[in-house]
């Protein structure tokens, strides 16, 4: 690329119009080396490090108003490369940097892993055994399983209200035809049932009522078409990203654990037979642990009291018999202490095992005993909450984390849990997963097994959802102590505990009543718990703090006041803390006033009471992914909008894309080999020459940033605005052919050039990826003038533009198409 420095407008200057190639100098980077001309103020300690880069505060020009520097700024905030920046430092930031990069041969084995991991996973999970090999899975509904007033999605149309199946005669036709009948915004439509089983899927999951925002028309599909690209671009990127993670996760690697001999032993001690869902998760741990060399990451998915700490036990006895430590993860103390008897018991047998258990109950001298054993590995198992991932605690030989309830954990717990995934294995234990875990359960990308048997002697919850009433509450308390059980009274705040303890002990006087919430003294609070599970105390008035896992076999009641407050998940294990037993055990749920409830609380309420079956956890949390959304695979936000598609066919896009997610591919070119054939070299003012003071240093750094890829191309550029202000205009021309060229080979074009109104881009990538991209413009204007034809993108202008204007557009119409990469496999 060649640079051509001119002296200022000023007729006086003699000095010759310089001109030089930048690659014929040495490259020599110009970070920190940037010199400032006398007339500039520079404060060198005055800097702020920024994506590993120090910018100067401010730049100040004396004898200018602020005024000037205002607007100088406001012209830098709006200018194109300032947004492209913004938008590369956004993306940049949510990637994982120690995610390392593979060869296309390997990404082309990986790629292969991962769909059949995605198609196993598929199958095991949506439990068709019918799926046929050439169209995959069908997500399609059944019109004849459709009630009056249910939604439903017509691929081509969009969403409708199914009203009923009618027969009728065509015309020009006798025979009467059974026809489906769909009320659309603007009109009925009728489909013949065949047809009808072939294009219609339903909206919401079975005996769900959400609304759409709005039925579509049938005169007009482009607002669909729209709302479907939306989500099938929405869904690629999610699909991209969950493969790079988990191709890093598949370069992992560790040796397998040794095949244990003492591990039937330790089998023959569980005292229940294991029901046939264990038996699988027995096994599909055990391949885990001793045939793969793959750290595990395995959801166990199971019902309340169905067996998946036992899972988890022989997952542990198997890692320690190895000489490894394992950690187990619990969100609440109580439920760690828990974890540490159960574990404490179950490995009685075995006394070379230590077993050790890490709690804010202990005090300072006991919790450093502990930290000092972790480190030296005389402890084999840990057992605590969240204090188990703090820096303080360090491990000797760390091989297994077991996770309790992960959805309990806070957003930085979750991003430690998820740290250890790429180093050691990984068992995750819950009955309702958060979407976010289910949702890689589904596509595959995470090994799951479900334990949906319940034990033989496990009876049903009985689940009563109604308005609150003193009157209920003394009946349903007074028929659980006649029968010699115990309560637990969950409210959502720890306001409120007091004045209900006031009312119980008022209406039975008699009855050892207790407070339990997370502000309390630990020791009060374990002394609380001890004493309850041991029967002394009857009623127990608590927060959601004895959500998860708590185990007190006496305790068949439990009353949820407020239950508009709970999230579905937290209800769903609140009503499991009861019916441990072979006593039948009930569930008291109420609100305060329907009309206070909003359409969400109301649909989570009505799912919670559908799915009282035993074994039907995952199934709610399926509902709760319909009802709460999908979000952001990554992040903790869970209002990702299914609505947009509807959930069937937002399933059947999501298996289409992850089948196809190598079709989707962008193989990037050398920049050296990118050819930019526009005819422009703008002349640098001297004042500007001056004032960088060594100009082909700085340039001959921005070509080699540019050469390296477009991260370092930004932060060169920032740092070059933040140290000497912004460029004029020929500078801003020269930064922009640089970016044109990195964007171009990021996006496998090796060519562009003009001819007439057209611009050509002769690129490598298929058909398919161009559509992809197209899909994801957000610039009608580009979108609409692009075409491809022979491994070539052409642009159709409406006038030949001068060579600057030319630069601009082809500069805005590469951001517009290098803002696409997120959603294509890059290898």
């Amino acid at each position: 690329m060649s640079f051509l420095f001119s002296p200022a407008p000023d007729v006086s200057s003699s000095r010759p119009l310089l001109a030089f190639k930048l690659r014929s100098f040495p490259t020599l980077w110009g970070w920190g080396l940037f010199n400032r001309n006398c007339t500039f103020r520079h404060f060198p300690n005055r800097c702020v490090s920024v994506t590993n880069v120090a910018y100067a505060e401010d730049v100040i020009v004396p004898g200018t108003a602020k005024s000037a520097r205002r607007r100088d700024q406001i012209e830098l905030e709006r200018d194109s490369i300032s947004v492209l920046n913004e938008r590369i430092l956004r993306f940049h930031g949510k990637r994982d940097s120690s995610r390392t990069t593979m060869d296309s041969e390997e990404a082309d084995r990986y790629i292969q892993m991962v769909k059949e991991q995605q198609q196993r996973g598929l199958q095991k999970l949506k439990g068709d055994k019918q799926r046929k090999e050439s169209d995959g899975f069908n997500y399609k509904v059944d019109p004849y399983t459709l009630r009056s007033g249910d939604y439903v999605v017509h691929k081509k149309v969009g969403i409708g209200r199914f009203v009923r199946i009618k027969f009728d005669v065509q015309k020009g036709s006798t025979e009467p035809t059974e026809y489906v009948f769909i009320e659309y915004a603007d009109g009925m439509a009728k489909l013949p049932v065949k047809q009808a089983s072939r294009m219609l899927y339903r909206y919401n999951l079975p005996n769900e009522n959400r609304k759409p925002r709005t039925l579509s028309k049938l005169n007009d599909t482009t607002t669909w078409e729209k709302r479907k690209t939306k989500g099938k671009v929405a869904i690629q990127k999610m699909v991209v990203d969950l493969m790079e993670l988990y191709l890093h996760r598949l370069k992992q690697r560790r040796s397998p654990y040794p095949k244990c001999s003492a591990m039937e032993e330790f089998s023959a001690q569980f005292p229940y037979e294991p029901t046939v869902d264990q038996k699988e998760a027995f096994r599909d741990v055990e391949r885990d642990l001793t045939e793969r060399e793959t750290p595990m990451d395995r959801l166990i998915c199971g019902d309340v009291g169905f067996g998946k700490t036992e899972v988890a036990l022989r997952a542990i006895f198997c890692v320690v018999s190895a000489g490894k430590q394992a950690m187990v993860l619990a969100p609440t103390i109580v439920l760690a202490k828990q974890h540490f008897e159960v574990i404490t018991q179950r490995f009685s047998s075995f006394p070379d095992v230590q077993i050790g258990l890490l709690s804010r109950f202990q005090t300072k001298a006991e919790k450093e005993k502990h930290l000092e054993m972790i480190k030296e590995g005389q402890l084999n198992i840990i057992v605590g909450t969240h204090s188990l991932l703090g820096d303080r605690v360090v491990y000797s030989n760390l091989g297994l984390l077991v996770v309790d309830e992960e959805q309990r954990f806070g957003v930085k717990q979750k991003e430690k849990i998820a740290s250890f995934k790429t180093s050691v294995d990984v068992l995750t234990l819950s009955a309702t997963p958060i979407p976010r875990t289910l949702y890689l359960a589904l596509t595959g990308f995470r090994d799951a097994s479900l334990i949906t048997t319940p034990p033989p002697e496990r009876v049903p919850i009985k689940t009563h959802l109604s308005s609150f009433s003193k009157e209920k509450v003394k009946s349903a308390i007074k028929y659980e102590l006649e029968r010699g059980g115990q309560i637990f009274y969950v409210l959502p705040r720890i306001k409120g505990l007091e004045e209900v303890k006031e009312f119980l002990e008022a209406s039975f006087p008699d009855i050892e009543i207790a407070l339990a919430h997370g502000k309390q003294y630990s020791k009060q609070l374990e002394e609380t718990m001890e004493n309850f599970a041991l029967g002394d105390i009857k009623i127990l008035i608590c927060t959601n703090i004895v959500e998860s896992g708590l185990d007190i076999q006496n305790a068949n009641t439990i009353i949820v006041q407020d239950v508009q407050q709970f999230g579905l998940a937290q209800l769903y294990q609140l009503r499991g803390r009861v019916g441990r037993a072979d006593k039948e055990a009930y569930a008291y749920l109420f609100y305060p006033d329907k009309s206070l409830l909003s359409d969400e609380a109301l649909e989570r309420l009505a799912a919670l009471e559908d799915c009282r079956e035993l074994g039907q956890g995952f199934q709610l949390a399926e509902r709760d992914m319909g009802i709460r959304g999908f979000g952001t695979i990554f992040g903790e936000q869970q209002t990702g909008d299914v609505g947009n598609v509807g959930i069937d066919l937002f399933f059947e896009m999501l298996f289409d894309s992850l089948s196809k997610v190598d079709e989707h591919r962008v193989v990037s070119v050398p920049y050296q080999s990118v050819k930019i054939d526009i005819d422009i070299n703008p002349h640098l003012p001297s004042e500007y020459i001056n004032y960088l003071e060594n100009p082909m240093k700085i340039l001959n750094g921005a070509e080699r940033a540019a050469e390296t890829d477009i991260w370092t191309l930004m932060q060169f550029t920032e740092n070059l605005r933040r140290h000497h202000g912004k460029e004029p205009y020929s500078m801003e021309i020269l930064l922009k052919k640089l970016y044109v060229r990195r964007m171009a080979a990021d996006l496998g074009i090796s060519r562009i050039y003009a001819s007439g109104k057209v611009v050509c881009m002769e690129t490598n990538m298929n058909k398919k990826v161009f559509q992809l991209i197209s899909d994801s413009m957000t610039s009608e204007v580009h979108r609409n003038c692009l075409s491809f034809e022979e491994h070539q993108i052409k642009a159709g202008l409406l006038l030949e533009l001068p060579r600057e204007q030319l630069l601009n557009w082809v500069f805005e119409c590469l951001v517009e198409l290098h803002a696409s990469l997120p959603a294509l496999i890059k290898y």
